[in-house]
C-alpha cells in the first residue's frame, strides 16, 4: 500500500515547542497525587506520525512534542520513535538526580556522562491475539569525574537512581487503567482494567488551537543526526515491525551529557530495529533547578509512554486490515519529584490512566479488541507492569581524584 501523507514534514512549525495559550484552550493537569502530575493529549496524524501536548502540573509548563517511526514501520522518520522519547526522559531524570544529590552532599562533579541501554521484546501473532510486548531491565553506566572516593560516588549514583521518578515506573507492578469511547460514545472496556472515573472530553479539536509561547528556548530542541539505513529482508529492516507474527528484540541507547549552560544533551540511537540517530535537549523548569529552555524529563517520560501506546493501535489496525479512521488519547501520569524537586523518598509512580477515543466503522468489539491489543503489545505499558529495576555500573572518568 502507498506510504501515508507526511504531515510533520510539511508542518512549518518547530517539531517541539512550548505552548503559550494553555489555559485558554483548557490544557490543565490532573489533581496532584505524588508531587508531579502530568496530563498528555495525543492524536494520530497520518501513518505512524503523532502529536502530543503535555502539561506538567508541578510547573504549569506545557510542551508540544511529536513522534514518527522509521522504515521498520513504514514511517517517514521525521521525528523520534516513542521509545526514543521515553529513554530521553529516563536518562534526563537520572542526570537530574545525580547532579542534585551531588550538590546536596558537597560532591564536586567535574565531568559526567550517562549511557543508558533499554531492551524490549515482541512475541506472538496479532491475528491470533497472542502478540505481546515485553520489557527487560535497562542498563545504566555512569562515568563520573568527581572530588570524592569511588565508594562515595557509587553510593551517590545508587541513591540518585533510586530517587528518580523513572525508577517509579520501573520498580514494582503498575497495572494501567482505561476508559473507552467508540465513535463518540462511551463503551465498556474489554480485558484491560477499567478506570473508575468520568470520561475526559475528546481532544479532537484541541491541537489546532494551540499557540507557540513567546519565551526563550534552546535552539534545535530535537534534530536528526543520522537517518536510518533503508535495508530490506534483514531483522529490523523495512516493514519488519508490521509482520503479523513476530519474535524480535529491541535495543536503544541514549548518551546524556551536560552543556555549559546546564541544558542536558541526549544523543539517542535505535539499534534494533534499524533506526535513526537523534539528538534531544532537556531542561527542568526553575522550580526544579533549571531554566526551562527545553522539555523536562517527566514530560518526555509521559509523552513517550503515550506515543508508544498509540503506535500499537495503528499497527494492529494495519495488520488486521481494519479501518481505524481516528484515534486519540488523554493520559494521566503521576510521579514523585525526586531530589531535584525536594523529595527524600524513593521514586514512585501511580498506574497510568488513559482515556481512549476511537473512530471506526468496524464495530464496538473491534474498538475493545484494539484497546486490549494496544495495552498487550505496548512496550512501555509492559515496562509499567513488570518489576525491572536498573542494572547499574559506576566508573571513574579520566582525571578523577580521590577525596
Amino acid at each position: 500500500m502507498p506510504q501515508a501523507e507526511d504531515i510533520l514534514g510539511a508542518d512549518p512549525r518547530p517539531s517541539f515547542f512550548p505552548i503559550g495559550n494553555a489555559e485558554g484552550v483548557g490544557l490543565q493537569a490532573p489533581d496532584d497525587r505524588l508531587g508531579v502530575p502530568l496530563r498528555t493529549w495525543v492524536r494520530a496524524l497520518a501513518g505512524m506520525q503523532k502529536e502530543a501536548l503535555v502539561v506538567n502540573g508541578a510547573t504549569g509548563r506545557v510542551w508540544r512534542l511529536v513522534s514518527d517511526e522509521g522504515p521498520y514501520l513504514d514511517g517517514h522518520d521525521q521525528a523520534p520513535c516513542p521509545l526514543c522519547t521515553f529513554i530521553t526522559g529516563m536518562v534526563s531524570s537520572y542526570m537530574n538526580e545525580i547532579t542534585a544529590l551531588a550538590s546536596e552532599r558537597d560532591v564536586d562533579i567535574r565531568d559526567i556522562r550517562l549511557t543508558l541501554d533499554t531492551f524490549y521484546s515482541m512475541e506472538g501473532s496479532a491475528l491470533q491475539g497472542t502478540m505481546t510486548g515485553g520489557a527487560g531491565p535497562p542498563r545504566l553506566v555512569a562515568e563520573i569525574a568527581a572530588d570524592a572516593d569511588e565508594d562515595a560516588v557509587a553510593r551517590l549514583v545508587e541513591d540518585a537512581v533510586a530517587s528518580s521518578p523513572a525508577s517509579g515506573v520501573l520498580g514494582g507492578v503498575l497495572n494501567s487503567r482505561f476508559k473507552l469511547s467508540h465513535n463518540g460514545a462511551e463503551i465498556t472496556v474489554g480485558e484491560v482494567e477499567a478506570l473508575d472515573a468520568p470520561l475526559q472530553a475528546d481532544p479532537r479539536d484541541l491541537f489546532d488551537r494551540v499557540e507557540i509561547a513567546d519565551v526563550t528556548v534552546a535552539e534545535d530542541l530535537m534534530v536528526r543526526l543520522k537517518p536510518a539505513d533503508q535495508v530490506e529482508g534483514v531483522p529490523g529492516g523495512a516493514g519488519s515491525s508490521l509482520q503479523e507474527s513476530q519474535s524480535r528484540r529491541l535495543h536503544l541507547r541514549a548518551v546524556c551529557t551536560l552543556r555549559e549552560d546546564g541544558v542536558k544533551e541526549i544523543v539517542e540511537n535505535l539499534f534494533a530495529p534499524v533506526g535513526s540517530e537523534f539528538r534531544f535537549l532537556s531542561d527542568e523548569a526553575p522550580e526544579f533547578g533549571g531554566s526551562g529552555r527545553a522539555p523536562d524529563a517527566a514530560s518526555y517520560l509521559s509523552a513517550g509512554l503515550a506515543f508508544c501506546f498509540m503506535t500499537q493501535f495503528g499497527r494492529y489496525a494495519r495488520i488486521t486490515k481494519k479501518r481505524l479512521d481516528e484515534y486519540r488519547i488523554v493520559q494521566d501520569t503521576h510521579f514523585t519529584p525526586g531530589v531535584v524537586g525536594g523529595s527524600r523518598e524513593p521514586g514512585r509512580a501511580e498506574p497510568v490512566e488513559t482515556h481512549v477515543f476511537l473512530v471506526t466503522p468496524e464495530g464496538k468489539e473491534f474498538s475493545r479488541k484494539t484497546l486490549d491489543m494496544g495495552e498487550q503489545t505496548c512496550f512501555l505499558h509492559a515496562t509499567c507492569r513488570t518489576d525491572l529495576g536498573v542494572d547499574l555500573e559506576v566508573a571513574a572518568m579520566e582525571g578523577a581524584t580521590g577525596g
